[in-house]
């Protein structure tokens, strides 16, 4: 692996042009989310491509991901081509809020935006990758209820602070909650990030919990059990 692409099992994901590089959020958002049954997904945010890559390989699917930079999506756009999937994703640059598809989805994933309250990077790209100045959380689940079918679920990854924030913008919108995964880097650890599932269908609800690290260097068995199809070494 060079320091501008990182080797997966089955594709290599290229990040030299993409402000977010290839990082643990996203490829947990790709092993986690649910795609039993899922004929139509959309990756908001995709940057490199990353997420869309794993679901494709996770499931027939056919895939929109759209991404706001238009040096991301160029590069997520090569990233599909050297795929196994490439007839099966479309790389789409342009803004969510003016995304008009003329399909609906059955899963909406996204690794969103987040650090609203801090210092803006002076790197552009990063900046916009980075902060909800220019997706709020409150735009991306409006937007993302008007995009579902009546079976739709969208999955997220967020700093786990925001929970409460995000509830409460599903519930405005009709959704419930049906799978949460609180993730620890260690076992000693707070929980600093949060995966989340909503649906337009009550259901029973899930709540997990992952550790990352069992200690330094040293991979949890749950945590290899749900990335062990993409790392090499797993």
């Amino acid at each position: 692996m060079s320091n501008s692409s990182f080797q997966f099992k089955q594709f290599s994901v290229s990040h030299d042009r993409c402000a977010m590089k290839v990082g643990t959020d996203g490829v947990l958002l790709g092993a986690w989310s649910r795609v039993e049954g899922t004929k139509t997904i959309l990756d908001i945010g995709t940057g490199t491509g990353l997420i869309a890559l794993m679901l494709a390989q996770r499931s027939d699917a056919h895939l929109m991901a759209i991404e706001l930079d238009e040096m991301a999506a160029n590069q997520a756009s090569e990233n599909v081509l050297a795929s196994p999937w490439e007839n099966r994703i479309e790389v789409i640059c342009a803004d969510f809020s003016q995304f008009q598809p003329a399909l609906s989805f059955d899963l909406i994933v996204s690794n969103p935006p987040y650090f609203e309250q801090s210092l803006l990077s002076p790197n552009v790209g990063r900046t916009t990758a980075r902060h909800t100045q220019s997706l709020t959380y409150e735009m991306l689940i409006e937007k993302s209820v008007s995009l579902l079918n009546e079976n739709g679920r969208i999955c997220l990854i967020v700093p786990s602070d925001k929970e409460d924030l995000l509830r409460e913008l599903a519930a405005k919108n009709k959704l419930f909650t049906t799978r949460k995964c609180n993730v620890y880097p260690t076992p000693n650890s707070t929980s600093k990030r949060l995966l989340i599932e909503f649906s337009l269908k009550c259901m029973a609800y899930e709540i997990t919990d992952l550790i990352i690290e069992k200690s330094r260097h040293s991979y949890s068995d749950d945590y290899i059990k749900l990335t062990k199809d993409f790392y090499l070494n797993m």
